[in-house]
């Protein structure tokens, strides 16, 4: 069962804002374990609760939308913590130049539903966040992507005992890359 991020666990933003930096380390720190790379463009993060909780601080510092603001950032961040039968990925684009991220982007609608993960001999179908369009009507795909791979127990066992291979992938006909996770 997954914990959700509640209003108790918000800190005041004028407290937030003196401790900020040195939570930003923290998560920085946690984040490097939890990061790995697919391909030259793709990077992917796998979230928790202590991420999730972080991006909402942020969000609230930055945006300064004050006490009503909180229930919009729980509602759009608490379904990206897993929920202990799952896991769930953010997927980053980066390219540095423009021009060329703009066309890459252009190039590689729909990738949001063909990301995986291949545990051993079995491969898990991600799916993605559907709160917003990820590619928009001319096909151009968003940088960032909010994936969920569900797993049923044997698939959860295979990442417990660490006896299988584990790789995470991508199989966009225009990005096609994986990477190992595991073993």
């Amino acid at each position: 069962m997954s914990k959700k991020i509640t209003h108790k666990d918000i800190m005041d933003m004028e407290k937030y804002q003196i401790i900020r930096k040195e939570k930003r380390k923290q998560i920085v720190e946690l984040k490097k374990n939890r990061r790995i790379q697919i391909g030259p463009h793709a990077t992917a993060h796998f979230e928790n609760f202590e991420t999730m909780l972080a991006q909402v601080h942020e969000m609230l510092y930055i945006e300064k939308g004050g006490y009503s603001q909180i229930n919009e950032e729980l509602e759009a961040y608490n379904p990206l913590i897993p929920n202990g039968s799952s896991l769930v990925v953010t997927i980053l684009f980066e390219i540095d130049n423009p021009t060329k991220r703009k066309l890459f982007l252009s190039k590689i609608g729909g990738v949001e539903d063909t990301c995986f993960m291949i545990l051993g001999k079995e491969r898990v179908i991600g799916v993605s966040e559907r709160d917003v369009d990820r590619t928009s009507g001319d096909g151009k795909a968003s940088s960032v992507q909010f994936i969920h791979f569900y797993f049923n127990r044997d698939q959860i066992n295979c990442f417990k005992e660490n006896k299988e291979e584990i790789f995470l992938g991508i199989s966009h006909p225009e990005y096609y890359h994986m990477s190992k996770l595991k073993k």
